[in-house]
């Protein structure tokens, strides 16, 4: 049902204006989902249920946020990295939503495919702004797209400030880091890393060891099934790594 309202309502809307206008439309459908089952801590809605899209995952019908959205908010605010520069990588619109309100925090989001809300188009490999300027920066499925994921974690480590944090996800797999740059066709990428614009498939030891080797201080944080998961709809096991520099 959802997937058939959405491409309806993207079917008949500009795309900037739905995008502007989206917690309004989507205010009439969420109703259906009210109840005290679970709590999306986004947009504080309480909810009958979470709506379950075509690959498992779980959205809020209010605010539109994913599982990962919600878990990486909770971890934000539970160790108090909310401050100063804030540089966020192809932001969802929910987060999005919420740093836009932040008064205490300078927030550059940016995007460099014009797919997302973002106020910037910064090159990771090539970020035109100052060394040490970021206090926090997000890059949520965002390495496993890129080339040169050396040169975006040289980048990174270089505009983090020296008591700031990184907050990386992408997805992952068992064993070696999967990479072939040969392939170039968006079935083939489909395929062999799951998506028609990924250029490999991580390993969580491997990403560590990778930007490791980059200067960072890693901490891997994998969460298993517990109450909260419930509630707040969160998906498990779900891997986050906290980057710090050394």
């Amino acid at each position: 049902m959802y997937t058939f309202f959405k491409k309806n309502i993207k079917s008949l809307i500009p795309k900037q204006f739905l995008f502007q206008n989206e917690l309004f439309f989507r205010s009439f459908y969420g109703v259906f989902y009210l109840g005290n089952n679970h709590q999306c801590n986004i947009c504080k809605k309480k909810l009958r249920t979470f709506i379950q899209l075509e690959n498992d995952d779980l959205l809020c019908p209010f605010c539109g946020s994913l599982s990962r959205n919600r878990r990486l908010w909770n971890l934000l605010n539970i160790n108090k990295h909310i401050s100063g520069n804030v540089l966020h990588f192809s932001p969802s619109r929910s987060l999005y939503r919420l740093f836009k309100k932040e008064r205490n925090i300078d927030y550059y989001s940016t995007d460099f495919t014009n797919a997302f809300l973002a106020d910037y188009k910064f090159d990771i490999t090539n970020i035109k702004q100052e060394n040490k300027k970021f206090s926090l920066i997000i890059c949520y499925h965002i390495l496993e797209h890129i080339i040169d994921d050396q040169k975006a974690m040289s980048e990174l480590y270089r505009i983090l400030n020296d008591s700031g944090y990184i907050y990386i996800q992408t997805p992952f797999k068992n064993g070696d880091i999967y990479e072939d740059y040969t392939i170039t066709l968006e079935k083939e990428r489909i395929k062999h890393f799951g998506q028609f614009d990924h250029v490999r498939i991580y390993s969580i030891n491997g990403l560590k060891k990778r930007l490791e080797n980059n200067g960072f201080n890693v901490m891997v944080n994998t969460f298993d099934n517990n109450i909260n998961d419930v509630y707040n709809g969160y998906k498990s096991p779900e891997t986050v790594l906290i980057l710090s520099k050394k």
